[in-house]
C-alpha cells in the first residue's frame, strides 16, 4: 500500500479535453452558508492545475445525506459559488436533480478550454451503490465523452459509489489528485514504511470502532498509545476499577489479547496511570463539572479525560519519535474542563520534530479547533477513510485508479 505509484494530474495531458472530477465538497452548511470552507480549498491545486492546461472541469461531489431525492438545503449550489469566488477560472452550476441532466448537458456543451461546470449533489440521484449506480456512473463518463477521471475525494474513497469507482470502467484516462497523492504518500507510508521509533496515538469512546486498527497498528509501530472513552475497557481488562466510565465488556477478552500480542511483540502499549473523573456526565456540555484526577476511580464516578501524570507520559513518548499518527480525542475535548488531554497530546505533536499525521475526524476538528494545525505535517481529510486505511485495508476509490 505504501508509496502507491498511481498516476497522477502531473502525467495527463488534458489540454480540450473533459475531465471529471471527484471533489469533497461536503461542507457544513448553516441557513444555507458555508460555515467552513477548508474542503473547497483543499481541492483548488487540483482544479487550478486542470484549467491552466486548458482542461473543461466538471466537478461531482455529495453534500450531507439527502434521504428523499433532491432537498434544496443540500444543494451544491453554495459550494459553487464560494469556488466561483477562490478562481479566475468561469464556473457555472448545473442545477439538475438527476444530476446529469438537461442543464448540466447544456453547460458542458458550451464549455470553454479551463472553464468549470460544478454539478449537483451526487446523493440526489438516491444510493450511489445500489444498481442505479452502474447507470448513473455511465452517463457520468458520457458527460466528459469517457475521456478523463480525476479522483481527489479522498473521504469518499473508502465507497465503492458510482462517482467514486464505478465511473472508471467507462473513461480512457483515471488519475489521483494533489489531495489523493498527499493522503496516500502521508499516510500509507506512515503505516507501511515509517521513519522509526512510530508512536500510533488511539482514542475517541468505542474500542469496537478501533479493533482493527489497533491490531494492524500493534503489528507496525513501535509504540501503541490508548485515550479516550475506549482506554476503560482496557484498564478494566487489566482488573483495574473503573467505576461508572464507558466500557465494553463484550470485548474484554480482545484487550487483553492486544496488550499480551503488544508485550509478545516487544511493543509499548501505553495505557491511562491517571484520569479525570467527575461524578456524572453533565448535559449540556458547558455545565459545572466537579473535577478530580485520580489514579484509581472510585465506583461512584467516571473517567472522562487523561489526568495530568498521563499527560507527561504521553507527551514524553512522543518526544523521541520520527512518525507520530493521531486518530481520536483523548476525553470530551468540547468541554474545555475536558479537553485539557487532548490539548496535551497536540501540543506535544506541535512541539515534536516527528512527521504528525492526524487521522481526520475528531482529532482533526480538535487540532485545527485548538489552533495547532499549522504545526502538523498532515491532517487527513478523511474520517472513515483514515481509519480504514490505517487499518491496512484496500480504498475502492483508490484501488480503481490506474497505476504507472
Amino acid at each position: 500500500m505504501a508509496g502507491l505509484n498511481k498516476i497522477t494530474v502531473e502525467d495527463l495531458n488534458v489540454k480540450g479535453k473533459k475531465v471529471l472530477v471527484r471533489v469533497d465538497f461536503n461542507v457544513p452548511l448553516k441557513d444555507g452558508v458555508i460555515t467552513n470552507d477548508n474542503r473547497i480549498t483543499a481541492a483548488l491545486p487540483t482544479i487550478n492545475k486542470l484549467t491552466e492546461n486548458g482542461a473543461k472541469v466538471v466537478l461531482c461531489s455529495h453534500l450531507g445525506k439527502p434521504k428523499n431525492g433532491p432537498e434544496d438545503k443540500f444543494s451544491l449550489a453554495p459550494a459553487a459559488a464560494r469556488l466561483a469566488e477562490l478562481v479566475t477560472a468561469k464556473v457555472t452550476f448545473a442545477k439538475d436533480d438527476t444530476v446529469v441532466g438537461e442543464n448540466a448537458k447544456k453547460a458542458v456543451a458550451e464549455m470553454g478550454e479551463g472553464d468549470i461546470v460544478v454539478l449537483e449533489n451526487t446523493r440526489f440521484r438516491g444510493a450511489e451503490e445500489t444498481k442505479n449506480g452502474e447507470e448513473f456512473a455511465k452517463e457520468l463518463a458520457e458527460l466528459v465523452d469517457g475521456e478523463v477521471f480525476v479522483m481527489d475525494a479522498f473521504g469518499s474513497a473508502h465507497r465503492a459509489h458510482a462517482s467514486t469507482a464505478g465511473v472508471t470502467k467507462f473513461v480512457k484516462e483515471t488519475a489521483v489528485g494533489y489531495l489523493m497523492q498527499k493522503e496516500i504518500n502521508f499516510l500509507g507510508n506512515a503505516v507501511e514504511d515509517p521513519v522509526r521509533p512510530f508512536v500510533a496515538i488511539l482514542g475517541g469512546a468505542k474500542v469496537a470502532d478501533k479493533l482493527n486498527v489497533i491490531n494492524n497498528l500493534i503489528e507496525k509501530c513501535d509504540t501503541l498509545i490508548i485515550g479516550g472513552g475506549m482506554a476503560y475497557t482496557f484498564l478494566k481488562a487489566q482488573g483495574k476499577e473503573i467505576g461508572t466510565s464507558l466500557v465494553d465488556d463484550t470485548k474484554l477478552d480482545y484487550c487483553k489479547e492486544m496488550i499480551e500480542k503488544a508485550a509478545k511483540a516487544g511493543k509499548k502499549l501505553l495505557l491511562p496511570v491517571d484520569t479525570t473523573i467527575t461524578k456524572s456526565f453533565p448535559d449540556p456540555i458547558d455545565a459545572e463539572i466537579e473535577v478530580e484526577v485520580s489514579e484509581t476511580i472510585p465506583a461512584d464516578m467516571m473517567g472522562l479525560d487523561i489526568g495530568t501524570k498521563t499527560q507527561e507520559l504521553y507527551a514524553e513518548a512522543v518526544k523521541s519519535a520520527k512518525t507520530v499518527v493521531w486518530n481520536g480525542p483523548m476525553g470530551v475535548f468540547e468541554n474545555p474542563i475536558l479537553a485539557k488531554g487532548t490539548i496535551a497530546v497536540a501540543k506535544s505533536l506541535a512541539e515534536t520534530d516527528a512527521t504528525t499525521i492526524i487521522g481526520g475526524g475528531d482529532s482533526a476538528a480538535a487540532v485545527i479547533s485548538l489552533g495547532f494545525a499549522d504545526k502538523m505535517s498532515h491532517i487527513s481529510t478523511g474520517g472513515g477513510a483514515s481509519l480504514e486505511y490505517l487499518e491496512g485495508k484496500v480504498l475502492p476509490g483508490i484501488d480503481v485508479i490506474a497505476d504507472k
